[in-house]
């Protein structure tokens, strides 16, 4: 089996508090019963409907690498709200190498990142503009193509929340690239356009657990073609838009 270039697996303890809300998201209930999640790739998606603990996983991933829960580098130290779970203290991540450099990027907290970038006059590593003064989409592609330097880890909560249809192919290019030069991305997303990365692995989540399914099989990419194929049936289904 491969493995990544940084991050190969993740341990969880299983220890969490008995009243823990966390308990009842599908991931949880996987790792209690597995103990380990794998990465087989150097670009791995999580999927899934949401409630699922995509993004909880993630965040505690990135918080257990070092990153800051509201998104940045190691070096970001700011905080507006502690709202991350305690997930991260629960988990041990299996390494391989070492990450030359490392971001955690959240379309939902770019807002905060994008101000403590400001404050602490870092905006040359950034493009020498404010994120402020760009468009949400545009600030985090500026992230990606100024900061992302290669031989890194890369941790992308939701992406798609920030990026049209095409951005997300601007997106693709980008990642690409990073790949070529000795990244590994971790990405939780609903985009069947991101989601058809060439060799990703995808790993689904449900409630039924988490498994390793091909583009094809997503119900991301399944639901996402019905409706492009035929979106008046759709409709149909959904409403009854003649009231």
């Amino acid at each position: 089996m491969n493995k990544a270039k940084y991050i190969s697996s993740i341990l969880f303890d299983n220890s969490l508090s008995r009243n823990s809300y966390l308990n009842d998201l599908p991931v949880i209930k996987y790792l209690a019963q597995n103990n380990e999640l794998n990465f087989t790739s150097n670009i791995t998606f999580f999927v899934g409907e949401n409630g699922t603990g995509k993004s909880t996983l993630l965040e505690a991933i990135a918080v257990a690498y070092g990153f800051n829960a509201e998104g940045g580098t190691k070096n970001f130290s700011f905080s507006t709200q502690d709202t991350h779970s305690e997930l991260s203290e629960h988990l041990t991540l299996i390494k391989r190498d070492y990450a030359k450099d490392g971001f955690f990027l959240r379309a939902e907290s770019l807002y905060n990142a994008a101000t403590y970038i400001d404050e602490v006059e870092a905006t040359h590593n950034y493009g020498n503009v404010s994120l402020h003064n760009q468009s949400h989409g545009e600030s985090f592609l500026s992230i990606v193509q100024n900061r992302f330097s290669g031989n890194g880890l890369y941790l992308l909560d939701e992406p798609e929340a920030a990026l049209s249809p095409m951005r997300l192919m601007t997106l693709i290019v980008e990642m690409d690239s990073l790949l070529k030069n000795n990244s590994q991305f971790i990405i939780a997303t609903h985009s069947p356009i991101l989601m058809a990365f060439p060799n990703a692995e995808i790993l689904q989540f449900s409630e039924a657990g988490i498994e390793k399914v091909k583009y094809y099989e997503t119900e991301h990419y399944k639901t996402t073609k019905l409706f492009v194929e035929e979106p008046e049936k759709m409709i149909h289904h959904l409403i009854d838009y003649n009231n």
